[in-house]
């Protein structure tokens, strides 16, 4: 497992604001779905990306990053490794600030391209376990 402190995973979750979930399931069972309601339900932009639906969560759901019309701050992958070369240079052509990968997903080539071109890279996490720990306090 890579290790991220939790200072860079605030920093760049409290950079976030506009987060495109890339293979997002309209299932509510899904993980890619129900990380994405987290997001929402704490104040984050989702963009859905998944070229067969039309719309998940009340958002209108894009079928790929280049189709977006709004900034992309993050892109939240719920793709496969063989899938993420493919969404890294998308990420960078639409000026994305972060790639994250989910848990279970590394892509180490894809990986040093996007650090190479400015982009912050966090791989094999689930971001809605990293924004509980960090920033929801159980009591």
């Amino acid at each position: 497992m890579h290790h991220y402190t939790d200072s860079l995973i605030k920093n760049i979750l409290e950079a976030t604001k506009t987060i495109a979930v890339v293979g997002i399931s309209a299932r509510e069972t899904q993980p890619s779905h129900a990380v994405a309601k987290y997001l929402q339900n704490h104040g984050f932009t989702i963009i859905p990306v998944n070229p067969v639906l039309e719309s998940v969560l009340g958002e209108k759901c894009y079928p790929s990053l280049k189709d977006i019309p709004l900034r992309v701050d993050m892109v939240d992958c719920f793709r496969a490794p063989e899938h993420i070369p493919a969404l890294v240079r998308e990420a960078i052509e639409i000026g994305a600030q972060t790639v994250w990968m989910q848990l279970g997903i590394e892509e180490p080539v894809s990986c040093k391209l996007a650090e190479s071109k400015g982009l912050q890279v966090i791989q094999d996490r689930c971001i809605k376990i990293e924004h509980q720990r960090i920033f929801i306090q159980t009591l």
